[in-house]
């Protein structure tokens, strides 16, 4: 089916074959295929390729490489046809894609199977149908001057001519308005449904060689922005926005620590503006999909509809037209985007702003490659001689490090916009109010009557609950049965909305039983408290507010999201219950009062980051209250009123923090005072996964020795039915050997008979 060719001996008679090595979005290496001499002059590296593998399908494959050195191998497939004229993928995107390949142990083909849009890379049995679902630009009629006119007296010239054709006249001057020419010998097309004109005057301008039809790809992009003023900034603002132009002289890479409400977005806005103004591309990059509706509506107002979007929730056809559009445009956009936009073509690339960058989000955890946006922004900049701010009010103890020892700028924005003050924080000991008989359910005195207090001023209550679902768990109140999922060795979480008990980590679900199966007696009882509890509480104490949720069930759909938020924003809805969601840099200007529900969740994990993400994740929900025009006070419910992290939060005290934080880290060696690399193990049989361990192990240790931790037992240590064994490698330097040495201990592994069926997954950097 599929055309062999015979690797040629080494001869100086012999016609060299060019070769090409392909990625394919599969998780093997590059492929070699032969050229095919009609298609020789056809083809560059980056282009997309239809290549065979096996003995029937067909995918689509991006060049990697040309080259005459022959493979090993006797016998080669070709390539079969490539698809378009030019490449899709820049040699700074092929040059991140081999950075991200090495640096996280990942396959180069699950590169490419991240970073590029479905509709790039289709496949099947016959060219056909590989070709049917490939992507295909829309396009539209357009028009543009006629290359006679290449010059300013030539146009001058045309407009005398016109003075009695009022409507060719008109149009033209139209065309001349919103083309903003630069260069008359390659004047932009602008499309021909924006210009009032009839087909006869058209075609009288078109016979004269004023103006010439031609066709574009949608969408079209206006090339000016609104003619609004940006915001005013506050001198303290001033101060920081020249302090970055004047950091960027010297340092690729600044840190904006700002705290929460000093009005980082405002300094955003101002650089963005001087980057469009200049040409170039700006990169603006969010932890959550949840962000971009707000963020974006906000910088339409100054950048209009020089403003781009990619997350996964847009359409595939969406994604691919934006990556479209990036790839064969000029320069001036915004692209604001989630992690996987830092993968898209960075043509005209000058500016990227990581915002919230300390963010646990940036980073890919359920899949190949587990890549870290903003890390992989820094490097894509430096391919691009761009500049990377990042900004955050609790950053995250490798930037704040690189900051402290002068690799990166550091850049501080002490002070709340508007001269607000930051918010009043009360530690409320749980234990004790239980004591006193003064709790309401979940709702300590103080919280309770706060929350009271508020709604009675008109204003707007946020309350964090790190749980979603009604409770975390059930058990028999007569034998004590718990509910577990059958898969994942986690119990099943109550939603009482659908009455069903779900697994978070598998997506298994069943009907809550009316009795208990183990004992056929017993009622089920709901233990603990997620956000759909909190919810149903305060429907009981306040009637009358308005109350809504935003946590991962109630935000499934992006209309469902959108109406919550638009509704909060509004001052529409009273009191807001969320988890992690709205932590995440959100600014609504009525919020009063933030309560803080079980602060003893953030705690007890037993993680090393553990302590750093409580101080953040309390600090950042902390701050979304009295943004505008007074105090607001936060209220954090507690066991461990005492606990450093709490007393820190409390006073907002993050240089306090991050030092004890760094010395204990180096102290017992981990990041930022080195590299960490966890190594999964899965597998459906726990004694076959066992002795893979101890074998891995026991050809490790004598050469990483103290520096490999475990096997251990992870906190979850069954999901989806198979089992997990977990190690833990420090790298303190030579980064790329260790890598390579743990690269092939595990290849090792796996070609031993007894251990192929064994899943090993390394993780750089996780967290």
């Amino acid at each position: 089916m599929y055309k062999f060719y015979s690797v040629p001996k080494n001869s100086s008679d012999t016609p060299k074959i060019l070769y090409a090595d392909v990625i394919l979005p599969l998780a093997v290496p590059c492929m070699t295929f032969a050229v095919p001499d009609n298609i020789r002059e056809q083809i560059a590296v980056g282009q997309r390729v239809i290549v065979p593998i096996g003995n029937r399908k067909l995918y689509t494959g991006i060049i990697d490489r040309l080259r005459t050195e022959a493979p090993s191998y006797s016998r080669i497939k070709a390539i079969v046809r490539p698809i378009g004229t030019n490449p899709i993928v820049t040699p700074e995107q092929l040059n991140l894609w081999h950075w991200l390949s090495s640096y996280y142990m990942a396959p180069l083909g699950m590169v490419m199977r991240t970073a590029l849009p479905a509709e790039f890379k289709s496949s099947g049995l016959s060219e056909e149908e590989t070709s049917r679902n490939d992507f295909t630009p829309r396009s539209e009629p357009a028009l543009k001057l006629h290359p006679e006119i290449d010059s300013e007296d030539r146009l001058h010239e045309v407009l005398d001519t016109l003075h009695r054709a009022k409507a060719q006249h008109r149009t033209l001057i139209e065309y001349l308005h919103r083309a903003n020419i630069h260069s008359y010998t390659d004047s932009p097309a602008i499309p021909r449904r924006l210009f009032d004109i009839s087909a006869t005057a058209l075609k009288s301008l078109t016979d004269k060689h004023i103006l010439l039809q031609t066709e574009i790809t949608c969408p079209y992009v206006e090339p000016r922005r609104p003619d609004i003023a940006l915001p005013e900034l506050s001198p303290a603002q001033l101060r920081a926005l020249n302090s970055i132009r004047n950091g960027f002289v010297n340092k690729n890479v600044i840190l904006l620590h700002g705290v929460t409400g000093s009005g980082k977005t405002e300094i955003y806005i101002h650089l963005i503006a001087e980057t469009l103004d200049a040409g170039h591309n700006v990169l603006f990059l969010l932890p959550e999909i949840a962000l971009t509706d707000q963020l974006v509506n906000r910088m339409k107002r100054y950048f209009g509809e020089t403003v781009r979007v990619y997350h996964s929730r847009q359409t595939p056809r969406q994604r691919a037209e934006v990556y479209d559009e990036l790839l064969h445009t000029s320069g001036g956009k915004l692209l604001i985007g989630v992690r996987s936009a830092v993968l898209l073509p960075p043509n005209h690339l000058s500016l990227i702003i990581v915002d919230e960058e300390h963010d646990s989000s940036f980073k890919q955890t359920d899949s190949s490659p587990k890549y870290h946006g903003r890390d992989t922004a820094i490097y894509l900049a430096s391919l691009c001689k761009a500049h990377t701010l990042l900004g955050s009010a609790t950053p995250c103890a490798e930037t704040y490090y690189n900051a402290a020892i002068g690799k990166y700028g550091h850049v501080v924005l002490n002070e709340r916009y508007s001269g607000v003050t930051l918010p009043q924080v009360i530690v409320s000991n749980t234990l004790t109010t239980a004591k006193r008989g003064e709790k309401f359910s979940h709702f300590n005195k103080i919280l309770f009557d706060r929350i009271a207090e508020t709604l009675h001023r008109g204003r707007q209550v946020m309350l964090f609950q790190n749980r979603r679902g009604f409770s975390p768990f059930v058990t028999c109140g007569t034998c004590g049965w718990t509910a577990m999922c059958p898969d994942c060795n986690v119990s099943l979480t109550y939603h009482k909305n659908d009455s069903t008990l779900r697994c978070h980590y598998c997506g298994f679900h069943i009907p809550i039983p009316e009795h208990c199966p183990s004992c056929s007696t017993g009622s089920l009882i709901p233990q603990g408290f997620g956000t759909e509890k909190i919810e149903e509480e305060l429907h009981h104490y306040f009637p009358d507010a308005r109350i809504e949720r935003l946590d991962a069930d109630s935000a499934r759909s992006t209309r469902n999201y959108q109406r919550i938020i638009n509704s909060f924003s509004s001052g529409t809805t009273d009191i807001l219950i969320g988890t992690q969601i709205i932590t995440k840099g959100f600014d609504f200007g009525g919020v009063a009062l933030v309560g803080i529900l079980n602060a003893d969740n953030l705690l007890l994990y037993p993680d090393f980051r553990s302590s750093e993400r409580a101080f953040q994740l309390i600090v950042q929900v902390g701050g979304r209250a009295g943004r505008r025009d007074e105090q607001g006070t936060v209220i954090i419910q507690t066991t461990q009123p005492d606990h450093p992290v709490i007393r820190q939060a409390m006073n907002g005290d993050y240089e306090v923090m991050i030092h004890t934080l760094l010395a204990e880290r180096q102290t017992f060696l981990y990041p930022p005072f080195c590299r960490v690399i966890s190594i999964i193990f899965r597998h459906r049989d726990r004694t076959l996964l066992q002795r893979a361990a101890d074998t891995f192990a026991a050809q490790a240790r004598p050469r990483f020795g103290r520096m490999l931790m475990g096997p251990e037992t992870p906190p979850v240590d069954r999901i989806r039915n198979q089992f997990r064994l977990q190690f833990l490698l420090k790298v303190d330097r030579h980064q790329a050997a260790v890598k390579q040495e743990l690269t092939t201990l595990i290849n090792e592994l796996h070609n031993h008979p007894s251990f192929r069926s064994i899943e090993i997954i390394p993780d750089v950097d996780p967290q």
